[in-house]
């Protein structure tokens, strides 16, 4: 649940939380990624990947703001229901993947590994103070995700 301290009609609650989303019962990072597809999908049907790569700074720079915020007013450093970090990780992650099923399930999977691993340097990054820590950590792992299934889909083409 929010925090008492602010309701969940305050804009850092729904933003941190994805409109609810970060506070499913368990798997809250997966539910937050899950919740960026349609999102994803209807830019890159709108735009393409420059739209979806639009909409994945724009998340990002609101989530920045809306997670200080929620984290500070919670006292925790990286609050588990602040999910608006992978929305951003997974819109970033699925601006190198083609607009269909398998290759968004594929971006979606790596994006969790990259996410839940946390190889170097995503701890590090996830140490800074407030709303960076938490969300500069996934685009980081979307970085990696990125990487990898460009390499990936190379590979397999050749």
């Amino acid at each position: 649940m929010p925090p008492a301290k602010l309701p969940f009609s305050h804009p850092a609650v729904w933003l941190s939380t994805w409109f609810g989303c970060g506070l499913a019962p368990f798997a809250r990072g997966t539910f937050g990624s899950l919740a960026a597809l349609p999102l994803a999908g209807f830019s890159m049907w709108l735009g393409g990947p420059l739209a979806l790569q639009i909409v994945a700074a724009i998340v990002l720079l609101i989530g920045l703001k809306a997670t200080d915020v929620y984290a500070r007013t919670t006292g925790i450093e990286d609050p588990d229901e602040a999910v608006i970090d992978e929305v951003a990780g997974q819109c970033l992650t699925l601006t190198v993947v083609p607009l269909a099923p398998l290759p968004y399930l594929a971006g979606f999977l790596l994006f969790r590994f990259f996410d839940v691993a946390k190889p170097f340097p995503i701890r590090r990054i996830e140490r800074l103070p407030g709303g960076y820590g938490i969300m500069l950590d996934d685009i980081a792992a979307a970085v990696y995700a990125m990487i990898v299934y460009r390499i990936g889909s190379h590979l397999l083409a050749a």
